[in-house]
């Protein structure tokens, strides 16, 4: 479907609230899961270091023992 002026394209036909909500539902959601899905990683690269982290000092507590 070809638009004959920018303001017939923002329009769409007369159907311009139900697209540009969907664009802004799909764009708003992918957004949320990254900034989520970030915010995740995060967590857990946080407790994958202090696991490290707590064995390392216990190797040293069980080597200093012996």
């Amino acid at each position: 479907m070809q638009f004959d002026s920018f303001a017939a394209f923002l329009d769409m036909g007369g159907y311009a609230f139900f697209v540009w909500l969907a664009y802004g539902v799909t764009f708003g959601s992918l957004g949320i899961l990254i900034i989520h899905s970030l915010g995740q990683k995060r967590k857990v690269l946080i407790e994958i270091s202090k696991k490290i982290t707590r064995e390392e000092r216990l190797k040293e507590s069980r080597g200093n023992k012996s």
